[in-house]
């Protein structure tokens, strides 16, 4: 089977082009010429979306969970044609696309499963005190309601889990809102065929068009205005600190400021606790290498530093790490351009005071080969630079003197998407000294395991405190996610036949 993208942007249930194009840049196979995108078509989509939220946004939760299942249908009906041009365009291979893809339709029907319960609207009723002195109370009834149209950014590592289909977008239809999408420039062609399994389920469901439209890619311009955009109303964003943080402050300096929703990146730290390391260190090391270099290090979650207390344990464990790591061959990233900066940021890594590599490699053009670097605790904590993540494939082994100095490296930690200690019966002590403070860094703390692979489910948090997002009270994944696009609304005294359908039940 060969698709190929007619490169237009869908507006509104239309598929419209633009007199300018840009060309996709696949890791193999042919370039595609898709049309950039524009203010103008940004505001064409958010007005569309904004008329279609009087519609959709009161349409039954039945519905909003069958058109959520009609999505993840029409996805897998094109499953063939979505693996072809996405591992093209990304270079991830056939195994991880299809496994995307399961995950991206299982959180589809997993929101639509819990939408039908209604958990989720968190409703509370104080019925009326008349009688009550020295002041009766009124009848008061709590309801989350949807906000209104959201926009959602594709991000580069995740073609359809955290893009056009992906979580974000799947926890604003649950909610009730109108999305529009701005598709990312490393995979056009993966978010043109998306987007046709997204209008065919709103035919199919009868849902108003404007319910979904999808931008490709464009100048800085585009997404500035889309973020700016008066009707626009919450921003779910995965992607880089400083494009992230550039994005928030334009939300925060609107005339009506609005919730930005970025999920910007981890080093997510690992501990090795003395006991676990000393009758375990080649396993865990093992471990270790094994989850830095999973699909190339392109993960949010990927543990990229691990802290050791200096010893014999600590040199088996590191030795372990550069053993796996020199055994793994290069691998194509995503893009030229993240290539480019993983080889940068190892070559920063390098560079800094005190560091010493362990293993080192060259980078070739979209090809990425491990790095494995160490210092000292102190060298660590005195250089802010360290702390920084290195998106791809590169470990750092951060060596404490005792225990003391690995509770200040945890203490100096900024905000982590995740923190992992690695303990036996014998490290309790020391890990319950260092769990008041992981649980203030990271929003998901594990305990003998690796972060790489987040469980799409009602318990999970993705997020954490900034600089890993900007909002520590959210997730961008498991069910909780929807309550992003949610905002509480009190009716007092309201007739029945004025309160929302599900208010009553």
């Amino acid at each position: 089977m060969t698709f190929a993208p007619h490169g237009k942007h869908l507006i509104a249930g239309t598929w419209t082009g633009t007199e300018q194009t840009f060309l996709s840049e696949p890791a193999h196979g042919p370039a595609h010429a898709f049309s950039l995108g524009t203010p103008e078509l940004v505001d064409q989509a958010a007005r569309a979306a904004e008329e279609a939220f009087w519609t959709y946004s009161t349409t039954t939760r039945a519905a909003r969970a069958g058109f959520l299942e009609a999505i993840a249908d029409e996805i897998e009906a094109r499953g063939e044609a979505i693996t072809q041009i996405g591992t093209q365009e990304t270079g991830l291979p056939e195994a991880r696309l299809n496994g995307e893809r399961g995950r991206t339709t299982g959180q589809l029907r997993l929101f639509a499963d819990h939408i039908r319960k209604g958990d989720y609207l968190d409703r509370r009723h104080d019925a009326a005190l008349p009688d009550r002195q020295p002041l009766p109370r009124p009848d008061l009834r709590l309801m989350q309601r949807p906000i209104g149209p959201v926009a959602v950014f594709g991000a580069s590592n995740f073609p359809l889990a955290f893009s056009t289909a992906g979580g974000d977008t799947a926890a604003a239809l649950a909610a009730g809102c109108p999305v529009v999408v701005k598709g990312h420039d490393a995979h056009p062609g993966t978010g043109e065929i998306v987007a046709e399994a997204i209008l065919a389920a709103i035919v199919s469901c009868g849902m108003p068009q404007g319910v979904f439209s999808l931008v490709q890619g464009g100048t800085r311009e585009v997404g500035q205005a889309l973020v700016q955009h008066p009707l626009i109303k919450a921003v779910g964003f995965t992607g880089s600190l400083a494009g992230g943080r550039a994005l928030f402050d334009l939300c925060a300096q609107r005339p009506e400021p609005i919730p930005f929703f970025g999920e910007l990146g981890s080093v997510n730290p690992m501990f090795m606790l003395p006991q676990a390391i000393a009758a375990r260190a080649g396993e865990l090391g093992q471990g270790w290498a094994g989850s830095l270099a999973m699909g190339a290090g392109q993960f949010c979650t990927n543990p990229g530093i691990a802290v050791v207390i200096d010893g014999a344990g600590a040199d088996a464990f590191a030795e372990a790490a550069r053993e796996g790591l020199s055994q793994t061959g290069a691998q194509v990233m995503l893009t030229d351009g993240i290539a480019a900066a993983y080889a940068k940021g190892a070559a920063r890594m390098g560079a800094q005071a005190g560091v010493r590599g362990l293993l080192t490699s060259m980078c070739d053009r979209r090809e990425a080969r491990p790095f494995l670097f160490k210092v000292s605790a102190r060298d660590w904590m005195d250089n802010r630079v360290l702390g920084e993540e290195v998106f791809g494939p590169l470990g750092l082994v951060v060596v404490a003197n005792d225990e003391e100095e690995m509770v200040q490296v945890a203490l100096s930690f900024e905000g982590q998407l995740t923190a992992t200690l690695h303990m036996d019966d014998a490290d309790v002590a020391l890990a319950r000294r260092l769990m008041p403070v992981l649980e203030r860094k990271a929003g998901r703390v594990l305990a003998n395991g690796f972060p790489t692979g987040v469980e799409v489910c009602d318990a999970m948090v993705h997020g954490g405190p900034y600089p890993a997002s900007t909002n520590f009270g959210a997730t961008s994944v498991g069910t909780l996610s929807i309550r992003r696009f949610l905002r509480p609304v009190c009716y007092q005294n309201m007739p029945a036949a004025l309160l929302p359908d599900d208010a009553a039940s």
